[in-house]
């Protein structure tokens, strides 16, 4: 697994298109509303929407992120950073801000490699 994080708009998903020479069909695209991510996907793209969808589902997030791994783990897997800014009023949302975190540093221990945009300058941190 190779993990892409950083802000939104920093241009991660035309750095991993661009750099592993993949199309828009090769990505999935995740919601808020949609808690399944097929496996046969080479980029999954805003993981932490999935993390809401999960959350806001009640579903189990641990259990569910560990099938993630298992079944992606040649995928490059991107993320928006939300740990930033103001620390959201709704709890759901803080909550989702927490498990993020979380979800982060467990994907960022399963993957061979992790990178950082900001500004679409990517930087290696892994």
């Amino acid at each position: 697994m190779i993990l892409i994080l950083g802000g939104i708009y920093q241009g991660k998903l035309a750095y991993a298109q661009e750099r592993f020479s993949l199309t828009d069909d090769d990505v999935y695209r995740c919601s808020e509303e949609d808690s399944a991510i097929p496996e046969n996907k080479k980029i999954i793209y805003e993981i932490d929407k999935w993390v809401l969808a999960l959350i806001t589902a009640n579903a189990d997030v641990a259990e569910a992120v560990q099938r993630f791994i298992a079944a992606n783990a040649e995928a490059v897997v991107i993320c928006n950073d939300i740990s930033c800014g103001i620390v959201p009023i709704d709890a759901i949302h803080r909550k989702w801000r927490e498990t993020v975190g979380r979800i982060l540093a467990e994907l960022s221990c399963c993957s061979s490699e992790v990178v950082r945009l900001f500004c679409g300058i990517p930087t290696k941190l892994k």
